[in-house]
């Protein structure tokens, strides 16, 4: 009687058995035959560390969006290891490791300027995760195994790990498949796994425009709803992000991806402004194209000019403002660049050193158009002088200015000294003159009367004070 009773209380039912088996998911094994990963794009650093983990008895996989990249034939510029070690394990392997991180953990292993990012395997998500009111996870470091971090990760074509020691890719979410297919799906109920952690709205985005990906219709459909969730993520998070947009080569289709799904307000509040206006829509278009051809190319590109071309035409409009309340041309223009500034910091975080080089390059544009005298030769030795006079060829090309303005600056950079004279010259031909000197007031002339009465009172207050001095 007892013995049944206990079975009863603690074997487990048929049942329960049989959906305890129903949950275990054996992971999918494709062999190097069938996702031909080409050995030679995969990073030697990052063989090293799942190299020196699998030695010392861990799990550990390249992951993420590096295995989907290897997948589509294109070399990824970042390497992630996932591993069954924590990050003390992990550290304790690598001479240059660092633990970062506050929401999960990670390991940083630096070999010179590579950096490989180690992550452990996260747990499913517990029902005692620290969240937001509106469901966002703001903390959680449980870890798991590596079926549960499959499930953790955002998209299908995410969630795959390749072992470079059997070249074979583990996939427990079909995501060969979508990368095949080209299709992008969240992992798990869309609208759950958005409110978590509302970033990977724009990270769908992101991907579906950089790699030419179709959103999957169940994933897409919650966006635009959720869109404004957005706006309880951390500044610095959401800078961090546009940053990735931004620079990912595809930053047209993205924003106007952003504009399509209406998750723009949350990032560039001025962007529909922008696009309204003819002038500079076609603007911030030719920046947006340069920027991507220059990361297609491998050539350095920079956050501050980029963020000054999309902000540009709003500095326009408030310095036109400014201007129509009588306010000087180059302290209006201050004005309208600190409104600007101030405005957009409220949404995204864009970090001093970028903001000061914002305003050095809208600074430079009135600058730009005083040709004559030494004002040229000053400018061109300014730090930021190259990328006031790509700014200013920029505007050219939109139509904003006058072409012969960029042209003359391109000729005068490339002259030498007699050239410059002589492009200067032309000028004043042209009747483009300097700026008139201040000129100084005379001050008027008092009348005789007056001075004489004056002379007088001087002659009285020093007799005074003499005689004060002598007492």
């Amino acid at each position: 009687m007892i013995k049944r009773l206990f079975k009863r209380l603690f074997q487990p039912s048929a049942a329960k058995i049989a959906s305890r088996k129903k949950k275990q998911v054996v992971p999918r094994v494709v062999e190097v035959a069938e996702h031909h990963i080409d050995p030679t794009l995969v990073s030697n650093n990052a063989v090293r560390v799942t190299k020196t983990l699998q030695e010392h008895g861990f799990a550990a996989f390249i992951v993420g969006g590096a295995v989907r990249d290897l997948l589509l034939g294109v070399k990824p510029k970042d390497f992630d290891v996932a591993t069954s070690a924590t990050p003390e394990d992990v550290q304790k392997l690598f001479r240059r490791a660092r633990i970062i991180g506050r929401r999960f953990r990670l390991v940083h292993v630096m070999f010179g300027n590579d950096t490989i990012e180690v992550s452990t395997f996260r747990a499913g998500q517990t029902e005692d995760a620290e969240t937001d009111q509106h469901g966002r996870v703001l903390r959680d470091n449980t870890f798991g195994d590596q079926k549960a971090d499959a499930e953790r990760r955002d998209f299908t074509v995410n969630s795959l790990y390749y072992d470079p020691a059997t070249q074979t890719v583990v996939d427990y979410m079909d995501g060969v498949a979508d990368v095949s297919e080209k299709r992008l799906r969240v992992i798990g109920d869309p609208v759950k796994r958005y409110r978590e952690d509302p970033v990977r709205m724009l990270r769908a985005v992101r991907f579906a425009a950089k790699l030419g990906f179709s959103i999957d219709a169940a994933s897409q459909a919650p966006i635009k709803e959720l869109a404004p969730l957005i706006k309880n993520v951390p500044a610095a998070r959401l800078f961090d992000e546009m940053l990735k947009l931004l620079l990912s080569g595809h930053a047209l289709a993205c924003l106007k991806r952003l504009r399509e799904e209406g998750l723009h307000h949350g990032l560039l509040p001025l962007l529909d402004v922008v696009f309204e206006q003819p002038l500079g829509e076609r603007f911030v278009t030719l920046a947006l194209q340069s920027t991507d051809e220059r990361v297609r190319l491998g050539k350095p590109t920079s956050p501050s000019f980029l963020f000054a071309c999309l902000l540009w035409h709003e500095v326009l409009k408030l310095w036109a403002d400014q201007r129509a309340r009588g306010e000087t041309p180059i302290p209006a223009l201050g004005i309208a660049m600190d409104q600007v500034l101030e405005t957009q910091t409220q949404s995204l975080a864009i970090q001093r050193r970028f903001a000061a080089d914002m305003r050095e390059i809208w600074g430079l544009q009135p600058r730009l158009e005083r040709r004559t005298g030494k004002a040229p030769y000053r400018l061109i030795e300014h730090l930021r002088f190259r990328a006031g006079y790509d700014f200013l060829l920029l505007r050219c090309e939109a139509g904003e200015c006058d072409s012969e303005l960029g042209t003359w600056w391109t000729e005068f950079i490339a002259a030498n000294e007699a050239g410059r004279e002589e492009l200067q010259r032309e000028l004043l031909t042209r009747g483009v003159l300097p700026p008139a000197a201040k000129k100084r007031r005379r001050r008027k002339r008092a009348s005789a009367a007056p001075r004489e009465a004056r002379g007088a009172a001087d002659a009285r207050e020093g007799t005074d004070g003499d005689q004060k001095g002598e007492a």
